[in-house]
């Protein structure tokens, strides 16, 4: 089994269960966290006992989406060029098969074995992308999930978003960037269930446990299927234009003040300035954030 240093790996009979392992900084996403969610979904689906791959967050959260707080500085050399954000490297690397990441993220989408994403406290920008890869969807009723790059520094990336609601709030959720609640989410039709938070890891146990009931293949076959109708719906081109467009989203004029913003003045100031005006995310009232208290133990 490959070492991991941003998630944990374990399997227990025919379910594995991927935990992304950074609590102190809300699972948020820094690399090399795309290259091993890619590398234990392809172990999972390697291993003749595993029928379900479980994906959680440790802490008290699924994740906070992506670190920008560095601004392109965790990418490296794949996003700058003496010191400074390059567009050709970003093009080229947001749209290559081995390097970006969205398409290491869809290697959840891509597994042949059924994933069930665990989702509590925030879940949120990248994060939400990633997590509407899986198969079947699962949420505390408390959970916040939301893409706030829609207002700034970003676009859709996966296109889950786009595919998996009506057209109707896809139009609201991609121009307001507002967030739903578990409970929101489940009505929707974004996720497959919402659960009062103390019942989620037994009920996505319980699903787990009865999916691994059915034949290996079988899970397969209806997996393939389901996903080639998306597909054919032109998915992969979506994902192409989302990964160019988030990028020129990231460096406007408006995004470039934003990160300075963040770099000066921390996270928490860029987050006032542009989610304030809305009341959500973190500067949402408590009853529309997620409950500190629920914790995930990895």
């Amino acid at each position: 089994m490959p070492e991991f240093e941003t998630l944990l790996y374990r399997s227990d009979g025919a379910v594995a269960t991927i935990t992304l392992n950074r609590p102190d900084q809300l699972n948020t996403i820094v690399p090399p966290m795309p290259d091993e969610i890619e590398a234990a979904i392809a172990y999972a689906d390697r291993d003749a006992q595993v029928k379900v791959i479980v994906l959680r967050g440790a802490g008290r959260a699924f994740s906070g989406g992506y670190d920008f707080g560095g601004g392109f500085e965790h990418w490296g050399e794949s996003m700058n060029t003496h010191g400074r954000w390059d567009p050709g490297k970003d093009f080229a690397f947001v749209t290559g098969r081995a390097t970006a990441p969205t398409g290491k993220f869809m290697a959840i989408w891509r597994a042949s074995k059924p994933v069930i994403a665990q989702v509590h406290g925030w879940c949120v920008g990248g994060a939400s992308d990633y997590a509407l890869c899986a198969d079947i969807v699962i949420a505390s009723d408390d959970a916040v999930i939301g893409t706030p790059y829609a207002r700034m520094w970003g676009a859709y990336l996966t296109g889950m978003w786009l595919y998996r609601l009506s057209l109707a709030k896809v139009k609201w959720h991609s121009l307001t960037g507002e967030p739903l609640t578990g409970v929101e989410a489940a009505a929707a039709e974004l996720i497959n269930e919402s659960v009062p938070f103390e019942r989620l890891e037994e009920r996505v146990a319980e699903v787990a446990s009865k999916l691994a009931r059915i034949p290996l293949s079988q899970l397969q076959a209806q997996k393939l299927i389901v996903n080639q109708a998306y597909e054919n719906m032109g998915l992969a081109s979506t994902q192409t234009l989302g990964g160019i467009l988030d990028g020129l989203m990231r460096n406007t004029p408006e995004a470039l003040d934003f990160i300075e913003t963040a770099q000066s003045q921390g996270v928490r100031a860029a987050v006032e300035h542009r989610d304030g005006p809305w009341g959500d995310y973190s500067q949402a009232p408590p009853h529309r954030r997620p409950d500190p208290s629920h914790i995930i133990e990895p």
